[in-house]
């Protein structure tokens, strides 16, 4: 009787946590949340989004971010999703050009991998890690002191230069 009862609650236990897991896999994965979505589900689902921000007709974009990727999830004035898309791509970058306010910048790709300040020119450089094709690339933002891009290209990652931990 010992024996089955061990062999019964083992089964509990894998079944409960397979079940978190694919779960958790669904979760996990803003780009294949289905449309009609809540808001709500979303955010109790995915953890706190990155960014947030206003859309026009009282709309709501969430920004998660997630290692070389960069979700937008998009919801109408009623909260329920209506599209969801992967934004670090060659196509979304090239509509970040010199002019553009900061502001737009964030809707458009979100928050940056990081920062780093050019004191002497007063631009800050944003920079969006990305999968791109030949590796080792990153996309870069200059923002001058009147918050606006002054220019947005492709360069060399640093973190290609990094020895390896092996």
């Amino acid at each position: 009787m010992r024996s089955m009862a061990k062999r019964f609650g083992r089964g509990v236990v894998g079944v409960a946590l397979a079940a978190l897991v694919a779960s958790c896999g669904v979760l996990q994965s803003p780009g294949r949340l289905p449309a009609g979505t809540s808001i709500d589900q979303v955010r109790g689902g995915l953890g706190g989004p990155t960014g947030q921000y206003a859309l026009a007709g009282g709309g709501t974009r969430l920004e998660f971010a997630r290692h070389q990727e960069t979700f937008m999830l998009d919801f109408d004035a009623a909260g329920r999703l209506i599209s969801s898309r992967q934004v670090l791509t060659e196509a979304d970058f090239a509509t970040i050009v010199p002019g553009l306010p900061r502001d737009e910048v964030l809707l458009r790709i979100g928050h940056p991998t990081w920062i780093f300040d050019v004191g002497w020119q007063r631009l800050q450089v944003w920079n969006y890690r990305f999968r791109a094709p030949l590796g080792c690339v990153i996309f870069q933002v200059s923002i001058g002191a009147d918050g606006r891009v002054r220019e947005a290209a492709q360069g060399y990652d640093p973190v290609c230069d990094a020895p390896s931990r092996s």
